[in-house]
């Protein structure tokens, strides 16, 4: 059984400019008349504000408070809605109240504005926000409600997809095997899918297309590029060709022989063979005087980099005795200062004097002590004091002869220390100079290295090489213009090899990669077509299973109004569809064409059904309600706002 909702009346009380007004329903069908501008569409907001806290185009932030004609706020007053509901035969009050905040600053004279306030009432008990809204949460979902509450939400304020979410929950989905199952042509379908959604599959459907698209786009542009770089053949033979490379390199080949021919008389070998081994011998000088300079530096360096070590640790050593004297030294300043304390208290100590200070009187009787009792316990206690003071004068004199023998002693060991260090010092010393020296001495070598130019043994090598190169001129000189003709005629054998048979050959060579690439771009359009023309049919498919599904949900969903009718897709140019979700009365679109009358029908139509699915009744507010003859029937109570140019203030009528 559907819970019912109906309102009993709704008070307003400075509300939107409304100064006072109470809608008295009694739970029943309702007509409030009234001209523009005199508070229909305020009573709705009322309405709504006091249960979401929003006015009837969904915003918290509207103008609650009165204002002048000018725009001025006008302050110091309350804003208030009160709402009576029959919540199942159970009454429910609920209060609203918008105020203002004037507080008054320590020191300041007047009271400043500094915000509003809103308090809440349920059954007239004050209650805080939260039990408020939880209570009004109990009743009714906030987005049900509008739903129920106004003929025009369901189409005017939700978008298509949201629409369609809704009708999908009233009627029930329809699953992709009924869908597959009541469209043969679909049997192929579930095999391209991939265990993806239909959608889903769309998606991956689109992105290959783009991206084949891309390919096919660009072939007939690579195809050019190639065309246009194809080198021109026109004239040459690629057979002919060929043979001429052939004859060409075996001319070379004669010619190098030729000059080889040349080149290996006898004699001219000999020679060449002393050459090799004079250079030969020139390398060892070269190796053996270079060994020789680096070693005289290398033990030199080893010297410094001992001597060095030796110096950092003589450093080293120098600063830990240092250290060691510092600290002996501040013992004997603590002991001298001891010594003085000590002095300082002997001479305290020595100059105090008896002063007999005991008591003359009898401890029993009280009376005054006889003379001799009184001299016997005066030179008792002087002799107490004597003893005293004499013992302390003596552990004063042996604690400071301990101190003064504790100085003596460390300034012993002090005079060590000072000639150690004096000794580390001047060590110190001798060893700087030594590295220096060593220093000295390295770079000295590194400047007085002999050059090997200046090495005897190495310049007769040199001489004896020259001459036997001499010799090997004078033997080709009676050759050198045979071979200078051989080389320059391989010149010009070689020059028509590279620059123009090969070039003309490497044209060929072009010629049919280019083919080649050709016929692959062409081979790749056709495979691209292939595998695109295999999408539009996978596509082809999707769409026809979107249409069959929306036929079947169409049909299902529409069993579910009486008057109401919905579009799920729209038919596009090129026979694809597009989802989308339109409400028709009698075949004309919700949002062309459809009078007033008619929307407000269909509205209502739409809340009949929504509301048995969602098991409530709730009071519904028809706005301009003077456009319709007659409102079909519907479970739910009804307020309608009539425009009435007669009624200058809202009148009700119940």
């Amino acid at each position: 059984m559907n819970k019912q909702m109906k309102l009993v009346s709704l008070t307003l009380t400075n509300f939107k400019g409304v100064k006072s007004f109470s809608l008295k329903a009694d739970g029943q069908d309702t007509k409030a008349y009234g001209d523009n501008a005199t508070g229909k569409t305020t009573v709705f907001d009322a309405f709504l504000w006091i249960l979401f806290g929003k006015d009837s185009q969904n915003r918290t932030d509207f103008q609650i408070k009165t204002v002048t004609q000018d725009g001025k706020e006008v302050h110091g007053l309350s804003h208030e809605v009160e709402a009576v509901f029959l919540v199942d035969d159970t009454k429910l009050s609920l209060k609203k109240v918008y105020a203002e905040k004037w507080t008054k600053k320590r020191g300041a004279a007047h009271k400043e504005f500094t915000g509003h306030t809103t308090d809440y009432f349920i059954d007239e008990v004050p209650s805080k926000k939260k039990e408020y809204e939880l209570k009004v949460s109990s009743i009714v979902d906030e987005d049900v409600f509008k739903l129920l509450t106004s003929p025009a939400y369901f189409n005017d304020h939700l978008k298509w997809q949201k629409r369609r979410e809704i009708l999908l929950e009233v009627s029930g989905d329809v699953s992709d095997e009924e869908v597959i199952a009541s469209n043969k042509d679909l049997a192929t379908l579930p095999q391209f899918l991939n265990n993806r959604s239909i959608e889903d599959h769309r998606k991956v459907i689109a992105s290959k297309r783009s991206e084949i698209n891309k390919e096919l786009d660009k072939i007939p542009v690579r195809i050019d590029e190639v065309k246009r770089a194809l080198p021109d053949v026109s004239g040459l033979n690629e057979a002919d060709i060929k043979v001429d490379i052939a004859s060409t390199k075996s001319k070379i080949e004669d010619k190098e022989a030729e000059i080889s021919r040349i080149k290996n008389g006898t004699e001219v070998s000999v020679k060449e063979k002393e050459i090799r081994e004079i250079e030969m011998q020139l390398m060892d000088l070269k190796n053996d005087h270079q060994q020789k300079n680096f070693a005289k530096v290398n033990e030199k360096r080893s010297e410094y980099y001992k001597a060095e070590e030796s110096l950092d640790e003589a450093k080293r050593l120098l600063k830990q005795k240092q250290t060691e004297y510092d600290s002996e030294k501040s013992k004997i300043d603590r002991l001298n200062e001891s010594i003085k304390e000590l002095r300082e208290e002997w001479s305290h100590v020595n100059s105090k004097t008896f002063d007999f200070t005991g008591d003359t009187d009898c401890p029993s009787c009280g009376q005054v002590l006889p003379l001799d009792k009184l001299q016997s316990a005066k030179e008792k206690a002087q002799a107490n004091f004597n003893r005293h003071k004499s013992d302390r004068l003596e552990a004063i004199n042996v604690e400071g002869k301990e101190k003064a023998a504790q100085v003596e002693q460390i300034k012993e060991k002090q005079n060590g220390y000072e000639s150690y260090l004096a000794t580390l010092t001047n060590e110190i010393d001798q060893k700087k100079e030594a590295v220096q020296a060593l220093d000295k001495e390295i770079q000295d070598l590194k400047a007085g290295t002999s050059s090997l130019e200046d090495d005897p043994a190495y310049k007769d090598k040199l001489k004896e090489s020259q001459v036997i190169k001499e010799s090997i001129e004078n033997l080709r000189s009676s050759t050198k213009e045979s071979l200078e003709k051989a080389k320059h005629e391989i010149a010009k054998l070689r020059y028509k090899l590279s620059e123009v048979l090969e070039a003309d050959l490497s044209k060929f060579n072009t010629v049919n990669q280019s083919k080649e690439r050709i016929d692959q771009l062409l081979d790749q359009e056709k495979k691209l077509a292939g595998e695109y023309e295999k999408l539009e049919h996978e596509l082809y498919l999707t769409e026809e299973f979107i249409r069959s599904k929306v036929e079947l949900l169409e049909e299902k969903i529409n069993s579910k109004f009486e008057f109401a009718r919905f579009k799920l897709f729209d038919q596009q140019i090129n026979d694809g569809l597009r989802e989308t979700c339109e409400t028709l009365f009698k075949g004309v679109p919700y949002s062309g064409g459809l009078n007033n009358a008619a929307r407000i029908n269909v509205g209502l139509d739409i809340i009949n059904t929504l509301s048995k699915h969602y098991g409530l009744s709730a009071p519904i507010f028809v706005d301009n309600a003077e456009a319709v003859t007659k409102l079909i029937d519907v479970d739910s109570q009804v307020i309608s706002l009539v425009v009435s140019e007669g009624d200058k203030e809202l009148r009700v009528v119940s």
